[in-house]
């Protein structure tokens, strides 16, 4: 349970945030005349009061809204909370939908700090239900009636169709097939074959958005550029072999060719990660694999199964 201390928006990207009395919220939108509402996942910014005072107390001296936050609520501590935490201030409804986020420039907070706070205690969320509210109103987290469904995204590996030199088919074929199983795919990706890239967007979807599943296809082969295994393991926290392993058996009765795909299974936090073959027909071949299987292993990563023991 907390209290809103302040509500803070811009009607421009770019300029800090100026504090208001109250505010409506839109419902899949986000703060009414905020510059950073919209159809995305990032339609309001959260950051407890108390990691601002604690800032505050360094030195750094900054108002409410300095920090791009929307929300300053005293009482929660928000990036101990994870991503799917239902909060309700009065009439409003808000599902946590990311913890932190990249910081591409240093603001001037962090030159003159050398820190900033927003980027790894601030939260973002969306708008489920929407209605006014005003500074001095309470927030408390409201306990989830309806199972969420599974969070995936997808991600596509290949230098030409990061040029647009060749279609991606693989990519969406996987999206169309975690939907059709009621997941629901928070990011899609085309991006070339470059290790780092792929490991910052992997780490970036697995701990800020905590995704359920990233499934990556492509740059698994022998190829001097297929190098999707390698930054795949270089941010595995667990190794789960037997996705892979799986995959490769049941492949290797289709094609011998199955026995050249390096593709890996890992964890990543509470996050499974999943690499799949380039062409769409082995996408499906593999996904017809462990697409069953794999619900209950996101259960436990989850913590939602108390006992996973035979009887």
């Amino acid at each position: 349970m907390g209290k809103v201390l302040a509500i803070c928006v811009s009607r421009e990207r770019g300029y800090q945030k100026h504090p208001v009395d109250r505010a409506y919220l839109e419902a899949d939108w986000g703060i009414r005349g905020d510059a950073h509402a919209g159809h995305w996942h990032r339609q309001v910014s959260l950051l407890g009061a108390e990691k601002i005072n604690a800032f505050n107390h360094l030195g750094a001296d900054v108002a409410f809204g300095a920090f791009g936050e929307n929300l300053v609520v005293e009482g929660f501590d928000f990036r101990s909370l994870p991503v799917g935490t239902l909060l309700r201030c009065g009439p409003v409804l808000l599902e946590m939908t990311q913890i932190g986020k990249e910081c591409h420039s240093h603001c001037e907070i962090y030159k003159k700090m050398g820190d900033c706070i927003m980027p790894r205690e601030g939260v973002f969320a969306r708008v489920l239900e929407g209605g006014e509210i005003a500074v001095g109103d309470e927030m408390v987290s409201e306990r989830r009636t309806v199972p969420r469904p599974w969070q995936a995204a997808v991600i596509t590996l290949s230098d030409k169709g990061s040029r647009g030199e060749r279609e991606d088919k693989s990519g969406p074929a996987i999206v169309k097939r975690l939907e059709e199983n009621g997941y629901e795919v928070a990011e899609q990706l085309l991006l070339p074959d470059d290790p780092a890239l792929l490991q910052r967007h992997l780490c970036r979807l697995a701990d800020q958005r905590q995704l359920d599943l990233i499934l990556t296809t492509g740059g698994t082969g022998f190829g001097p550029r297929d190098t999707t295994p390698e930054a795949t393991l270089a941010v595995a926290h667990r190794n789960a072999p037997g996705i892979a392993e799986a995959i490769r058996s049941a492949s290797l009765r289709i094609t011998p060719h199955a026995m050249l795909g390096r593709g890996v299974s890992v964890i990543r936090g509470k996050t499974l990660i999943i690499n799949l073959p380039g062409s769409p027909k082995a996408c499906m071949e593999s996904m017809d694999v462990f697409l069953d299987a794999i619900p209950h292993g996101m259960a436990l990563l989850r913590d939602e199964v108390e006992d996973c023991a035979r009887l």
